[in-house]
Parts: C-alpha cells; sequence; structure tokens
C-alpha cells in the first residue's frame, strides 16, 4: 500500500509518501507561504541526495496539492493520485472524537464544528482536505484528530472548575493536542522496555516550539498539560502555558488589551520568545554560553515548568515505567534533559552524563536508575499512515 499523508497549516503543507510494505518513505516536502506572492517549494524523493527547492507563486492548498502530485509522477513514484491506497490527514481538534475517521459529508462538518475551538488550526486543514479531494477523488481519506489519543481522560482530569453549564452549552474542557506523538513514543518506549504498553506507567514529554506532557497508564492518557486549547501547560516557544488569569483582567483594564490582542500576546509573542527574545532552544544555549543572563532564565523557567508537571503525574500514575523526551528539544537539548531531570532522584529518575551527551542514545538513564529515561524520535507521519492503513483495511475486510 502506498499512503500519503498530508498535515496542512494555513499557508503551508507539508507531505510524506509511505510504502507501508516496509514503512519506507518514498517521498516528501513542504510547500510554504501558499498564497503569498514568492511561494516556497521543497520536495524530495528516494531518487535525490538534495531536494529540489522551488520559488513560485502558489495560489491555494489545490495548486498545493497539484505540484506535489507532478513532482510524484515526475519522479515515477506513482502515475497519479487515484493510484493511491489512502491519504491521512491530520487535524489538530476533533472534540472528544476517540479514533480515526474517513472522510465524508459528515465528518467535513464535524471538522468545521470544532473550528470554534481552534480557528488558527482546523480550516486550514479544512482546505487541505478539499484541495487533496479535488486532486485525487477516488482515493479513501482518513482524518486523525490530535486530539483523539486524549479522551480517554476521566472527567475529574478533564473538566475545568468553571459553571457546569459552560461544558454543557460551550463544551469548555481539556482535550489535549500532540495525541498522535504521545501516542507514538509510548508504544515504542513499551518495546524498548520489553513490556506489553498495557501493563506500562509512562510519562511523555513531547517538547518543541509547542510542547506538552502527558501521563499514560496502561497505553490510555489519564491527564495531559495543555487544555482547551495548545496554549495551556508548558512555556513554549512563544505561548506562555500557564499562568494566572486575573493577569489579563490586569491588562484589560491598565493597557486597554482586546481579546484579539490577549491572543496575540499569549500564542504569539509570550513564552521563550517573550523572556529572552527568541524561541529558539539553541540560541538561547548560546545565549547562556555568551553570558546573557535572559537566555539563562528563560532556559531555567522552561525546565522548572517542565519538571513540575513531571511531580505531578508521579503522583497521578504512582509508579512509572519510563520518563520519554521527544520532540525538536527533547531529541537534541541535551542540557534540557539533564536540568529537567536533575532533583529527581529521590524519585528514581537518575541520568547518565555521559549517555544523554551522546546523539543516539535511546537510553539515558543510569545504571541505579528505578525509571527508564529514553530518548525517542516522533513520527507523527507515520503513525498518521498506519492508522489510515489500518482504517482502510477494516473497510476493506
Amino acid at each position: 500500500m502506498k499512503i500519503l499523508v498530508l498535515n496542512s497549516g494555513s499557508s503551508s503543507i507539508k507531505f510524506q509518501l509511505f510504502s507501508m510494505k516496509n514503512d519506507k518513505v518514498l517521498a516528501y516536502g513542504l510547500i510554504e507561504q501558499i498564497g503569498e506572492p514568492s511561494g516556497q517549494v521543497k520536495l524530495n524523493s528516494i531518487h535525490h541526495k538534495e531536494p529540489i527547492t522551488k520559488t513560485l507563486h502558489i495560489k491555494d492548498h489545490e495548486e498545493g496539492i497539484e505540484i506535489i502530485s507532478s513532482f510524484l509522477i515526475d519522479e515515477k513514484i506513482i502515475k497519479g493520485l487515484d493510484e493511491l491506497d489512502g491519504i491521512g490527514h491530520r487535524i489538530v481538534h476533533g472534540g472528544t472524537v476517540k479514533e480515526p475517521e474517513l472522510i465524508n459529508d459528515s465528518v467535513l462538518k464535524e471538522i468545521v464544528s470544532f473550528s470554534a475551538l481552534a480557528p488558527l488550526h482546523n480550516p486550514p486543514g479544512l482546505a487541505g482536505i478539499k484541495a487533496a479531494q479535488a486532486g485525487a477523488h477516488k482515493v479513501p481519506q482518513v482524518v486523525v484528530f490530535d486530539t483523539a489519543f486524549h479522551q480517554t481522560i476521566p472527567p475529574h482530569a478533564y473538566m475545568y472548575a468553571l459553571p457546569y453549564e459552560l461544558y454543557e452549552r460551550l463544551h469548555i474542557r481539556r482535550y489535549g493536542f500532540h495525541g498522535t506523538s504521545h501516542q507514538f513514543v509510548a508504544s515504542q518506549a513499551a518495546k524498548e522496555l520489553k513490556k506489553p504498553l498495557s501493563k506500562c506507567n509512562i510519562i511523555t514529554l513531547h517538547l518543541g516550539n509547542g510542547g506538552s506532557v502527558a501521563a499514560i497508564r496502561g497505553g490510555k492518557c489519564v491527564d495531559t498539560s495543555m487544555g482547551i486549547s495548545p496554549l495551556e501547560g508548558l512555556i513554549m516557544g512563544t505561548r506562555s502555558g500557564d499562568i494566572d488569569p486575573a493577569i489579563l483582567f490586569y491588562l484589560a483594564r491598565e493597557d486597554n488589551l482586546k481579546a484579539k490582542d490577549m491572543d496575540t500576546l499569549l500564542n504569539k509573542k509570550s513564552g521563550l520568545k517573550g523572556i529572552c527574545g527568541t524561541n529558539d532552544m539553541r540560541e538561547i544555549m548560546l545565549g547562556i554560553k555568551n553570558g546573557d543572563e535572559r537566555s539563562k532564565l528563560a532556559f531555567d523557567m522552561f525546565c522548572y515548568r517542565i519538571k513540575k508537571y513531571i511531580g505531578s503525574y508521579l503522583a497521578v500514575l504512582g509508579k512509572v515505567d519510563a520518563l520519554v523526551f521527544t520532540g525538536g528539544i527533547g531529541e537534541n537539548a541535551v542540557d534540557v534533559r539533564l536540568e529537567v531531570c536533575s532533583g529527581l532522584e529521590a524519585f528514581g529518575i537518575k541520568i547518565d552524563k555521559s549517555a544523554n551527551a551522546k546523539r543516539g542514545n535511546i537510553h539515558v538513564e543510569s545504571k541505579t536508575s528505578n525509571v527508564k529515561i529514553l530518548v525517542i524520535p516522533t513520527n507523527e507521519e507515520l503513525a498518521i499512515a498506519k492508522q489510515t492503513q489500518h482504517l482502510i483495511q477494516q473497510i476493506r475486510a
């Protein structure tokens, strides 16, 4: 089977084409700045060592899909999109939907209905779906929701202490995000532990420009740091994470901030960038090396917030088999892993400095650590491809 995975943003389409026979990536790429005068195209396949790059005007997502299709045909990977066995789409918000869904008119209406909860994410995802349908109308297409894995969280953990009628009327509750990543690395961790996932208690840390933590008991998520939106929880690249909501009332009074201004402030101007001017952890580490105090403050705050969540999820789970780092920062920032684990020795979490410093090591715990500390690269696209394949095979059976 050949499965194409699409992740559509407001002005971008990221894609990977898999051969499901051996989970091999046949082609991948990124189309950016859709709708702007100079769009950027970066395409690669098994036939190239270096990506093919272009700059051209890309009118809309449909034209972006046409570029992908033409590339795959030119590379002789497929004769046309209708030759594909399936197309999988990542959609950020799926409300309380727990499983991948075969896309039809009813599912499209679902995505639209969830857009009020994710106005920056779901509409472009929907545009990507419609563009793919136009270019491959005979191919079964599947949507995988970022929120799905977290829908096993119990009510006492997903409810907010607000008037209950707000939950009933407006569906205000914790949904969680990065679910595909948390689910993927948890399953990989179980393999490393040589135990069934159903027998494992795991804390997964997805740390990138966006970041979240999940408490996983027996393969099911029981709590996560992100809430009704991806804003809650950890300090992130440009997002504030947890704050006292009274700060917003204060800013409304003192600086006359409107709702739109607050949204921009908390989502795009806060987090690491708000503290030290950059959301790139590599630049922050360089700043620390050069003696910049703001960089050190940002680093300390970032790690401290993660450590607090680990502590709370240790309490939730009781016994933990593994702590898993993933995402761009989780996989590559040696100093972040070291600082996050520092001080957790009393809980049986002991990192090995030498093992942690070596790139490519999966196990970075010390020999005396009661909890395994794992570094596992996430692969959300492969996870989406596998879920798409599974659902299509179920339907065909």
